[in-house]
């Protein structure tokens, strides 16, 4: 690669920054079972402590999501603080409406307004936090829908979700988002009331540019063209976020990469074409913003280091799909060269990007193998020992 290719590749990838998700670091799993760990964070602050850790070793991941009401603590400011002082900043707020009784039928959607109000009042709160935080994103997932047709209306359900998106859209401050996710099923399974990615286009392209669709990569049908979807919605100017995960059959929530680098690779190649890497040509002074976010659960695997490693299947992603020789592709494209158009992108793939992306992070002052730094850290052995008693924080804890 000539000397100037590869340091505007090198740019893109010191440049690069993704979230890590606070529930992560806590015990979690799957509905059936959750396998506690020891040294999982009893408190939000100590999952801030392993996020750094996951920072120190990687050197891109200085975003933590929170998640309300997960992470609630009396004093956002200071939970702002404590991030800063271990070199994090808080990211996306994640609401909440789908853990408590009354939201068995519906959180906004529900068909009773007191319902409904309960529902609001928390997405209100969420946007406090996000003002004592400094967050700019509120993330919302709603797992309202319907088990059994005539169950309810559904022209109904889409009316109170826009009225929902509203009110909280209008609460917004002006550098402030709403992203909104989508989920194909579960727990609804006859109907959901956001299960797709037209869906949320459409409710965020009523509300105004301030509203976003966030891309859950387990969250479609089986051969699904999630790479397509995303070109979609940056040539819109509607991609907002990802919820960066993997998975063999539906949500698994398993580490991004795990199941099907190549299609990782697709996304992150469409992500840079569109120009929503910092740093590219591509992206030129038009940066949209995207939020590249884990959403993930650890269950059997430990779990920082499996955050560390999905922050390194990202970054491969992403540095293979800078290796992609874009003028020659879209010579190829033009000339009808299917075999070779093909090429360029399978030669970008194929190739060992591990040495590179082992030379950028020791120039951001990072580790070079951070996995291999991390175990020889000893941070697993002193929360192991150090975190006992106490209410574990996470779900299904």
């Amino acid at each position: 690669m000539p000397e100037q290719n590869l340091a505007r590749v090198k740019s893109a990838l010191r440049a690069q920054r993704i979230e890590t998700p606070s529930w992560a670091y806590g015990n979690s799993g799957t509905r059936f079972k959750v396998f506690a760990q020891a040294g999982v964070p009893r408190t939000v602050h100590e999952k801030l402590d392993d996020a750094a850790r996951v920072h120190h070793h990687t050197g891109v991941a200085p975003q933590v999501a929170l998640h309300i009401p997960w992470d609630r603590t009396d004093d956002y400011t200071a939970l702002a603080d404590h991030a800063g002082e271990h070199g994090l900043r808080l990211g996306a707020i994640n609401a909440n409406v789908f853990q408590e009784d009354e939201y068995k039928l519906g959180s906004v959607t529900n068909p009773n307004p007191a319902v409904r109000r309960k529902a609001l009042i928390h997405l209100m709160e969420c946007v406090d936090i996000m003002d004592a935080t400094g967050s700019r994103d509120l993330k919302l997932w709603f797992s309202d829908g319907l088990n059994y047709p005539g169950q309810d209306d559904l022209r109904a359900r889409q009316e109170r979700l826009a009225e929902a998106l509203w009110a909280v859209y209008e609460r917004l401050a002006p550098d402030q988002r709403l992203v909104l996710e989508y989920k194909l099923f579960e727990p609804a399974f006859y109907a959901t009331d956001v299960p797709d990615w037209g869906t949320s286009y459409a409710h965020c392209v009523k509300l105004g540019p301030k509203a976003q669709v966030c891309v859950d990569t387990g969250h479609h049908a089986p051969g699904t063209n999630i790479e397509f979807i995303v070109a979609f919605l940056l040539n819109e100017g509607k991609l907002g976020a990802f919820d960066f995960n993997s998975r063999f059959y539906a949500d698994d929530d398993l580490m991004v990469g795990a199941a099907d680098p190549f299609q990782l690779f697709r996304i992150m190649y469409e992500v840079r074409a569109g120009g929503g890497l910092p740093g590219t040509p591509e992206s030129a002074e038009n940066d949209p913003g995207i939020a590249f976010m884990l959403d993930q659960c650890h269950n059997i695997e430990p779990k920082i280091p499996a955050i560390i490693r999905s922050v390194m299947n990202v970054q491969e992603a992403t540095a293979k799909a800078l290796l992609v020789d874009r003028e020659a592709l879209g010579e190829a494209q033009s000339a009808g060269d299917v075999l070779g158009a093909n090429a360029l992108l399978m030669d970008a793939y194929n190739t060992d990007v591990r040495p590179l992306l082992a030379e950028v992070r020791e120039e951001l002052g990072a580790d070079g193998d951070p996995m291999a730094a991390y175990a020889a850290s000893g941070w697993a052995e002193t929360i192991a020992r150090e975190r006992v008693g106490g209410r574990q924080a996470g779900w299904g804890a």
